[in-house]
């Protein structure tokens, strides 16, 4: 039997934090040291200004900059995918046409925010987008931060679009994710940690997760191991991870402050994070700390 092909943004993809100085300016260097860092250790593609990437307080030349310093820094070891979602579609698809100047591989679109559009004017919305650039997009389900889904019903139709070919998932509809890769050839991507082994098991691609700015390899050994045919040691290496998933994800915090405070603590580059957001107390970042060595054993 023939392989299926690789999917186009691969599989084990982190929601990458963007490192800012102590000053709060964008620090390329750091970018580049931690996008290297993750590749390393289990990476195969970087998503850049997501929700994860604190895209809403950073500037369309900061977002380019960030795509061209990581761009140099994985070369062809990852692919990299640039967030350009914003609720204004002239504005996307500036964004979207820069980003692909700056040397992305792919774009991440999320549905258009606070406005609320009806489906027929979030799949108008998507279709521009797509239609603008030479790049594949990865649509962003994310109703919790949006107020709007992309219903599955929206998105059977966006994957006739050639260039629409995957969704990262944060919908925790399990029946429409299903309904979406029994009918569709779109790469579906878990974008909420404690989904990654269940989303793949039921047929998705991986996943696009903000846990595995602090965790990749054992993330990425979940996936291993199903590939393996292991599926307990799979369910046990998700199962492990779930107190650190949990307090990273929802102990109140987004997950961008505490996982920035863990990679501060593990002396990775993640520096401050910028208001509205303030960062995690020392009782918080200790709490990480602690769950994330019981986990590594470091």
């Amino acid at each position: 039997m023939t392989p299926p092909p690789a999917p186009v943004f691969r599989r084990a993809l982190c929601a990458m934090i963007t490192p800012f100085t102590p000053s709060g300016t964008l620090d390329l260097d750091g970018a580049q040291h931690l996008a290297a860092h993750l590749v390393a250790n289990g990476c195969d593609g970087l998503v850049l200004s997501g929700t994860t990437g604190e895209s809403p307080t950073t500037t369309d030349a900061e977002k380019s900059a960030l795509v061209a310093a990581v761009r140099e820094a994985v070369g062809n070891r990852a692919k990299v995918v640039a967030g350009i979602g914003t609720p204004d579609t002239r504005h996307t698809v500036e964004l979207a046409r820069e980003a692909q100047k700056a040397g992305a591989d792919g774009l991440l679109v999320v549905a258009p925010y606070y406005s609320r559009p009806p489906q027929d004017a979030i799949e108008a919305h998507f279709r521009e987008i797509a239609d603008a650039c030479e790049l594949p997009l990865m649509l962003y389900d994310i109703p919790a931060r949006t107020g709007v889904r992309i219903e599955p019903e929206t998105v059977l139709r966006l994957a006739g679009h050639p260039r629409i070919v995957a969704v990262k998932d944060c919908s925790s509809d399990f029946l429409g994710a299903q309904k979406v890769l029994a009918r569709t050839d779109l790469a579906y991507y878990a974008g909420c940690d404690e989904h990654n082994l269940a989303l793949y098991a039921v047929g998705g691609t991986g996943y696009v997760s903000t846990v595995a700015n602090v965790i990749p390899a054992r993330l990425r050994a979940v996936l291993d191991a199903f590939d393996a045919g292991d599926t307990a040691r799979a369910a046990r290496l998700q199962h492990e991870a779930t107190p650190l998933i949990e307090a990273i994800m929802a102990a109140g915090l987004p997950g961008t402050v505490t996982a920035k405070a863990l990679l501060n603590a593990l002396a990775l580059p993640a520096g401050p994070v910028r208001a509205p957001l303030r960062p995690a107390g020392p009782a918080t970042t200790d709490t990480l700390l602690s769950l994330h060595a019981a986990l590594t054993g470091t």
